[in-house]
């Protein structure tokens, strides 16, 4: 018999996380009202696996003719045929795995049935323990009134999740199995085939027709390296969510140069919202996935740090304003010294200064421990000079040190104060 349920580990181990800032209980639809729970990719995902998980109840031979409908209907579809032929020999001897074919030589083959066998891993697992209908990516904390969609690719889990920010609530309206780059993650530099782990906007739409035949349907570029990855030296280029060559229906889960790959069904059946610039797009090894209940109190402890910034960088007063900067600050062009220096310079020609904040969205960073994006527009207003800026930061949660003074104490909780680790307009 064909085993395909058995003790296989969680596919999403790995470095858990430590970020867990919280959603607004407001964010998220109220429990009494469900989030709809797409079925994951088209339904052809959920027609595979329901044929895959019912065979110990109906047999191989009945799970033989679903899987044979299956590939009439989806040809292309590597994993099908690899368990097609497993059910096939299955009648005359025992198969202990996907792809256990005897007399298999060659590096290259062995390698394609391994990442088959991969794929049918990473898509039972999701079948089998799906996200909870009640949480969300720990990463989705304000989504700001800009954009309505975000996508959420788990790596270690080989999905990319769709969810729509409609009035303030996050509903998940998308599931699909999606592949990555061959060698892991994050990524580093130019040609080193993996997949990089942040938080990315889409800034291109490249159709079919301008495209080799391996990016299939078409392909949509993202801001790899941004702001983030250059301050750490990170190079490369051409990250792209992308579909598949026409003579397949997926890939395994490490098999491209870094993008992120999909179904050119599942791809096709999201393309207006990928088309859409400045879509955000978060690249993780595993999602935190959080509860409501436990939403409130973090994402409101940063807010008023942030709101405290603001304030402090109205009084002028050169120590409360630094105060919010960590000595690790860099930008663009400028380390921590030099950055408090000229805004001194700046300040010393004001009467007042008036920030308004507006539209402010806050993201949590993957990769990064306990940090922040935060966009957000700025209305400057001074008595000789007045501005509107997009502006963006990363802040970080610093551990306290015994011994701090009292002006700094407020702005500490149990777990640190947040101070701002980089900070530029564009």
């Amino acid at each position: 018999m064909l085993t395909l349920l058995g003790p296989w580990p969680d596919p999403a181990t790995g470095a858990t996380l430590r970020f867990d800032t919280h959603l607004d209980s407001s964010l998220i639809a109220s429990p009494s009202v469900p989030a709809p729970r797409p079925a994951p990719s088209h339904e052809t995902e959920k027609i595979l696996m329901d044929s895959l998980t019912s065979m110990e109840k109906n047999g191989a031979e009945a799970t033989l003719h679903e899987i044979e409908a299956f590939l009439e209907s989806h040809p292309k579809f590597r994993l099908a045929q690899l368990i097609h032929g497993d059910l096939l020999l299955s009648k005359g001897r025992p198969i202990t795995d996907i792809g256990n074919i005897e007399g298999v030589s060659g590096p290259e083959i062995k390698e394609k049935v391994q990442g088959l066998r991969e794929e049918a891993r990473r898509r039972t697992g999701r079948y089998l323990n799906p996200p909870d209908p009640d949480t969300l990516p720990g990463y989705l904390i304000r989504p700001g009134r800009e954009r309505t969609w975000f996508i959420v690719v788990e790596m270690g889990r080989s999905r990319l999740y769709l969810y729509e920010n409609k009035k303030g609530k996050f509903w998940l309206r998308g599931d699909f199995y999606a592949s990555a780059g061959k060698n892991g993650f994050p990524k580093q530099s130019e040609g080193d085939q993996k997949t990089p782990i942040g938080v990315y906007r889409i800034v291109g739409n490249i159709p079919a027709d301008d495209l080799p035949d391996r990016y299939g349907a078409a392909a949509f570029p993202v801001d790899y390296p941004n702001a983030w990855d250059k301050r750490l030296g990170r190079t490369g280029h051409g990250i792209w969510i992308h579909g598949v060559a026409s003579d397949t229906y997926s890939r395994p889960p490490h098999s491209s140069d870094g993008c992120i790959a999909m179904a050119n069904e599942d791809l096709l059946s999201i393309k207006k919202i990928l088309a859409i610039p400045g879509t955000p797009v978060i690249i993780t090894e595993q999602a935190s996935w959080m509860k409501p209940a436990a939403i409130n109190g973090r994402r409101l402890a940063f807010e008023e740090q942030f709101e405290r910034w603001r304030r402090d960088w109205e009084s002028r007063d050169r120590t409360r304003y630094a105060r919010h900067y960590s000595r690790s600050f860099r930008n663009r062009s400028e380390n921590r010294s030099a950055w408090l220096r000229q805004k001194a310079l700046v300040n010393s020609g004001k009467r007042y200064i008036r920030i308004g904040i507006s539209d402010l969205a806050i993201l949590g960073y993957p990769g990064e421990p306990d940090t922040v994006e935060v966009v957000f527009a700025q209305d400057y207003r001074s008595n000789n000079y007045n501005s509107r800026s997009k502006k963006r930061q990363y802040w970080r949660l610093e551990k306290t040190k015994p011994g701090r003074g009292r002006a700094e104490r407020k702005d500490e909780n149990a777990e640190g104060v947040w101070r701002i680790v980089y900070e530029d307009a564009f």
